[in-house]
């Protein structure tokens, strides 16, 4: 599992999120969620989400070739973090919710991969550094 590709493929799809949340933010809760933002004070925070997602592509953007590294792994550490909890927000609210959007599982099976791949990628460095 390379952590360099995890990291490309982390910050494409979280920048591009991040855009569509900060410029049309009703598009993507529409199809995570099948629901829309009516509240000004969802739309606010929706925008706020696509900045915050922004800056996370942007961060594994810049880390991708230092992903080696202590920041790399950082970095890393804290997209395990998002995506696990990315996962459990969205089970809830298929599950708890029952929220439907058509983009709804597909998303909730991506963050789950991901996150599984974060862990390989930082689990792989670890027996690699309990080797030397």
């Amino acid at each position: 599992m390379k952590s360099k590709q995890l990291l490309v493929v982390t910050a494409t799809t979280e920048a591009a999120t991040g855009l569509a949340l900060a410029i049309l933010p009703g598009a993507p809760v529409s199809l995570l969620l099948g629901t829309s933002l009516d509240a000004p004070g969802g739309l606010v925070v929706a925008r706020i989400a696509g900045a915050a997602l922004l800056s996370l592509g942007v961060a594994c953007w810049l880390a991708r070739n230092d992903a080696l590294s202590g920041a790399g792994r950082g970095v890393i550490a804290a997209m395990l973090l998002y995506n696990a909890g990315a996962v459990s927000v969205l089970v809830y609210a298929a599950m708890g919710l029952r929220l439907s959007g058509i983009g709804l599982w597909p998303a909730s099976l991506l963050h789950a991969a991901l996150a599984v791949w974060c862990i390989a990628c930082l689990r792989a460095r670890r027996v690699k550094q309990s080797i030397t």
